[in-house]
């Protein structure tokens, strides 16, 4: 039997899309939820009372973003081991010992004697995060169509996210109501163990959909416009290969992989200076968690409406402009006063967000073979979540040498600007609907 036989007979049983998965899909948009949730209950509380609770000596903002930093560095390297790990034991597997590692991070919290145990609890969190939410997002493309990815990781950011911004409410009110470190804890716990048993009983293995969607390229099965992949790589390649194509031998991939590093300056900086500014500046715990809220909720729900525009416009478009409107909404909060205008230039720059967000993990996919395409979905979201250590670590550093954390939003948007014109300058549209292969 030839291979483009024996591919045809397998058609019925892997198809592809969302309406035909739709079962699956919404077991993991449930799971990414479950993420949010995990990495939200660090958002209000934790940065917020980091002087009160936990020690942190007033401006010592190298120690205060010394969490981030370590969740940075170590979800980047769990996002890069992930993608290959997927490739071997398969997507379910991963994810389940990402939520494994998260158990031990509700007690850390309760018991923490000093800062350095938040920044050991932000390591497991590190990990939980690099595998759980790269397998969520990796599964959901195994099972859709090309055209849907720009809807597909949308819907995965917005699931995502959405947990985010409701952790940073509900931990605001649980640790008023309970103190900080009950709250927490009775948070964490609910849900990680609720996370980890939906895993084993309702999580299928997306690893076949891939392997399936590889035969059908190789026998020439695939409909519709042929992407534009990278010609510099094998059939087969090792991860060093996958990584220097993603790093800096496709100026499409390295264009897309620096934008990705550079948005999470933004998104350390809301985690820990933007919390304490409030805070400084007199605003509750319930009011911060509101505030940040806002930044969660406009960037989770407008993914439904800009991850589908990517599908129809394109991703270079929205990829520069989130960018530069993210970076406005950054300059903003230093521009105004009170709860509603903070609450204004976090809508702006979770629009942003909105805007770049799914379309950069979009722009990686339309390009990336399905033989090598969890490698390297891990390895940019190695690069992207690298900007919360290298980010962290700037922004600590910008702050201590102005001797105040205002300098640290100014830098950030400039920052992003400049990324975004890097984008403007150096990536194609990577849409194979706009921008097919040449036959």
């Amino acid at each position: 039997m030839s291979l483009a036989q024996e591919v045809a007979q397998r058609v019925d049983e892997y198809r592809y899309g969302i309406r035909h998965n739709l079962a699956q899909f919404s077991h993991q948009l449930v799971q990414v939820f479950f993420v949010g949730l995990t990495i939200g209950m660090f958002r209000t509380v934790v940065p917020a009372l980091a002087e009160s609770e936990f020690g942190v000596a007033q401006g010592s903002f190298m120690m205060l973003m010394a969490f981030v930093t370590a969740f940075g560095f170590v979800k980047g390297t769990l996002n890069f081991v992930a993608g290959r790990m997927s490739e071997r034991m398969g997507r379910k597997k991963v994810l389940f010992i990402g939520w494994l590692a998260a158990v031990p991070i509700p007690f850390m919290i309760l018991y923490a004697p000093s800062w350095g145990w938040i920044v050991a609890a932000t390591v497991l969190l590190g990990v939980n995060q690099g595998l759980a939410w790269s397998m969520t997002q990796t599964s959901k493309l195994d099972l859709t169509s090309a055209d849907q990815r720009g809807l597909t990781i949308g819907l995965n950011e917005f699931s995502g996210y959405f947990g985010v911004a409701v952790a940073g409410i509900v931990t605001g009110y649980l640790a008023t109501a309970y103190g900080p470190r009950e709250g927490l804890m009775l948070f964490g716990l609910v849900v990680v163990g609720l996370a980890g048993l939906l895993t084993l009983l309702w999580v299928k293995d997306t690893l076949p959909w891939a392997h399936a969607e590889g035969k059908k390229h190789a026998a020439g099965l695939m409909t519709g416009p042929t992407p534009r992949y990278p010609t510099n790589i094998s059939d087969t390649p090792s991860t060093w290969e996958v990584f220097t194509l993603m790093s800096w031998r496709d100026a499409r991939m390295a264009s897309v992989s620096q934008a990705g590093l550079v948005e999470k300056f933004v998104d350390a900086l809301v985690w820990v200076f933007f919390p304490v500014y409030l805070y400084q500046h007199g605003l509750s715990l319930a009011g911060i968690g509101w505030v940040v809220g806002v930044y969660g909720f406009v960037w989770g729900l407008s993914q439904f409406l800009t991850g589908h525009l990517s599908d129809r416009i394109g991703r270079k478009k929205p990829i520069v402009w989130g960018m530069w409107l993210c970076g406005a909404g950054v300059a903003l909060v230093l521009l105004g006063e009170g709860e509603l205008w903070w609450s204004f230039a976090a809508a702006v720059m979770g629009f942003g967000m909105a805007l770049l967000y799914p379309t950069l993990s979009a722009a990686v996919s339309d390009i990336a073979h399905p033989n090598w395409r969890g490698s390297a979905i891990g390895i940019y979201r190695f690069w992207r979540d690298l900007g919360y250590g290298i980010g962290a670590l700037l922004l600590g550093a910008v702050a201590a040498l102005a001797g105040g954390i205002e300098a640290g939003f100014w830098f950030t948007a400039a920052a992003m600007f400049v990324s975004g014109l890097v984008v403007l300058l150096a990536c194609e549209e990577t849409h194979p609907r706009l921008n097919p292969a040449e036959d």
